[in-house]
């Protein structure tokens, strides 16, 4: 069962099907420090999932602190974060309009609205 204040986000990106090796690659040892950031601005429970017929990612995260906006642009002035989205970033499209990478202005990832939840719990 979530806590009250946890934040549940989904977000979706596309995956260039060129790199998708490559992406899966770079994944399985995410840089200590990109991990580091994430704990310490309270980012739990982060998983991406990849659906290749779509060269969709989807990425599941929870947030557990109190200031997500303050928390997210920390995260983007992290050093290490920044090299990696550098990394990662070349190996995506967004879906949205003018967005160039991650941290900036316009988001790289898109946001996809929650329409459905269960925790489960004691049966009545």
């Amino acid at each position: 069962m979530s806590t009250p204040h946890t934040k549940r986000i989904c977000q979706i990106i596309k995956l260039k099907p060129e790199c998708a090796d490559e992406y899966k690659e770079v994944h399985k040892n995410v840089w200590p420090g990109v991990l580091n950031a994430l704990r310490r601005y309270h980012i739990v429970d982060y998983s991406i999932n990849h659906y290749p017929p779509l060269n969709l990612l989807i990425a599941n995260f929870k947030y557990t602190g109190s200031d997500f906006e303050k928390d997210m642009k920390a995260v983007g002035d992290d050093e290490e974060t920044q090299r990696w989205w550098r990394l990662t970033d070349g190996m995506q499209e967004s879906f949205n309009d003018g967005a160039s990478g991650s941290g900036k202005e316009i988001p790289w990832w898109t946001d996809v609205e929650e329409i459905f939840r269960f925790e489960g719990g004691s049966s009545a």
